[in-house]
């Protein structure tokens, strides 16, 4: 549907008219003698004429372009339904010095526990379609990296760019766990999940898990908590090649703790696959219903009469141009 925003804008449309019917305007034409010169032709009299004419004619359409364009011309398209039931999943990520092991592949290539966890978060966050999502990112504290939001290409980027001792070296998991239970106090009618991935113990951090733990429960914040690592590992020693457990500071009892309180569950990913699995059972977490809520695509079109002008704009000044090349053409020839 076509329409104007402003369209009480046209009420300037008779202003030229009126300027040009003042008064003072009327005089000051009156008062005015013009003397023609004997060297000028009847020629050019009727070109001036024509030109003048030709002028008048263009200003016209001009100031019938620029009101319209003030008026705001735009095109409407066809209501489109916004999903009115989503989820709001705050994501804390650990970036202490362990999550350097490399005891995880990802299309055959060994990575560490990072780039695994990025390359599976991404595909998650992407399939958020309608859910607020917020990024934390912890180690000697945490730090809120994008607010509540449902720009998930920002958070997929913002994931990117974290880089391991970012924040530190250490581990504060009650920290993560506080901080996100600050940014759900900000938020109302929401579910208030929180996934917690983290690969070691509580090593920093102001909160102890505890407390945490605590604040989460009284705020009704659904913490599903994801220990990643592997449990066996090949290495290079002087005694030649053995298999340690590379997961061993790995605090499940704490982690599961944690989830049990908060009405949420603990999860074990030892490789990108029991990654996957797991946001798979996170997708069917019940989503909170919402206002429904409809928009209009709208298309802004105020450039085309402003086009427009500036086109007649621009003959009109090359007008006087194009009679002086017709007049030394005939003069040429005469």
């Amino acid at each position: 549907m076509f329409e104007f925003a402003w369209p009480w804008v046209f009420i300037a449309l008779p202003l030229p008219f009126l300027i040009w019917k003042l008064p003072a305007r009327q005089q000051q034409q009156s008062v005015a003698l013009k003397v023609p010169s004997l060297t000028d032709s009847f020629t050019d009299q009727t070109q001036q004429t024509k030109s003048s004419y030709w002028k008048y004619l263009l200003a016209i359409v001009i100031w019938l372009c620029l009101v319209c364009a003030a008026a705001r011309p735009q095109w409407l398209g066809e209501p489109m339904s916004i999903p009115a039931e989503g989820r709001d999943l705050m994501l804390a990520v650990d970036l202490s010095g362990s999550m350097k092991i490399d005891d995880m592949q990802v299309n055959g290539r060994q990575v560490d526990r990072l780039v695994m966890i990025k390359y599976v978060l991404s595909d998650f966050i992407q399939r958020r379609i309608g859910d607020r999502l917020g990024l934390i990112l912890f180690a000697d504290t945490a730090y809120l990296q994008a607010p509540l939001t449902y720009d998930r290409d920002t958070v997929t980027k913002l994931l990117d760019e974290s880089v391991i001792g970012l924040v530190g070296e250490q581990t504060a998991i009650g920290d993560a766990v506080g901080l996100a239970v600050k940014r759900f106090e900000q938020k109302k009618d929401s579910n208030r999940v929180l996934i917690l991935l983290t690969d070691g113990q509580n090593t920093a951090g102001n909160i102890s898990p505890a407390q945490a733990t605590e604040l989460a429960k009284a705020n009704k914040i659904t913490v599903y908590t994801i220990g990643v690592g592997a449990d066996q590992m090949q290495v290079q020693s002087f005694f030649g090649t053995r298999t340690v457990n590379p997961s061993q500071e790995l605090d499940e009892k704490m982690l599961t703790h944690i989830a049990d309180e908060t009405g949420g569950r603990y999860f074990r990913a030892r490789d990108a696959e029991d990654l996957e699995h797991i946001y798979e059972i996170l997708d069917e977490l019940e989503p909170i219903a919402r206002e429904s809520r409809q928009m209009r695509p709208l298309q802004a079109l105020f450039y085309y009469p402003l086009l427009v002008a500036l086109a007649l704009s621009l003959l009109i000044g090359l007008l006087p141009l194009g009679y002086s090349i017709q007049n030394r053409w005939r003069n040429h020839n005469a």
